[in-house]
């Protein structure tokens, strides 16, 4: 336990979401065992072949599932094109996939994203968004927070109109485990400027859900 309290001791933020709090990384071999001891205490033998390198492929696996901790919207969004002849009606991407891990249980959760803006004279590039997205889907999430996350970031960088953020997820930590109920979905929005407007947020529902768009 002294371990694990001192290799937690404080010294830097690791992320740029460790604003509340500021401690030490981990090294690669103190993860490694971490992984090692996880194993043990779910009854398995970490020395045997098939286990062997598992702690390496493990750590491996989280910083590329978690890569999110390093990376800052505000940079990805921080080109806007504003040759668009005068456009000003509706910027939608939808059905963005992407994949989470929930913070309570770190079991995944998977969906799709749609965006909608309405441009303040200038446009972003289509795929910044789908980036936006991955920024805060790779650290250990709630489907809420992410949400409003996403719709935050595009209003901070943009300054747009009004922006409108719908998430729609399947939660692994309510499938694969506790009331164990497959294919429920999960819908959750955001909505700023223009968008608070009902009509709004009916015109853009109406757009992602209609299948002939």
């Amino acid at each position: 336990m002294d371990n694990v309290v001192k290799s937690l001791s404080v010294e830097r933020a690791i992320s740029p979401s460790a604003g509340k709090f500021i401690i030490k990384q981990p090294t690669q071999a103190q993860a490694e065992e971490a992984v090692r001891t996880l194993i043990l205490w779910a009854g398995d033998d970490p020395s045997r072949e098939g286990l062997l390198e598992t702690p390496a492929r493990v750590t491996k696996a989280y910083r590329e599932l978690y890569r999110g901790y390093q990376e800052d919207a505000g940079e990805i969004l921080d080109r806007v094109f504003e040759e668009v002849d005068g456009y000003q009606d509706m910027v939608l991407v939808r059905d963005i996939p992407f994949h989470s891990h929930c913070e309570h249980h770190m079991v995944p959760f998977v969906g799709k994203v749609h965006i909608g803006y309405y441009p303040n004279g200038g446009v972003v590039g289509l795929s910044k968004l789908a980036r936006v997205v991955d920024v805060f889907a790779r650290r250990l999430q709630t489907q809420e927070t992410m949400t409003a996350q996403i719709a935050h970031a595009i209003e901070t960088s943009l300054k747009p109109h009004g922006v409108a953020v719908l998430v729609e997820a399947e939660h692994m930590c309510m499938s694969m485990r506790g009331v164990q109920k497959q294919g429920s979905s999960t819908l959750t929005t955001q909505y700023t400027g223009r968008f608070r407007e009902a009509a709004e947020q009916v015109r853009f529902f109406t757009m992602v859900k209609s299948p002939g768009l």
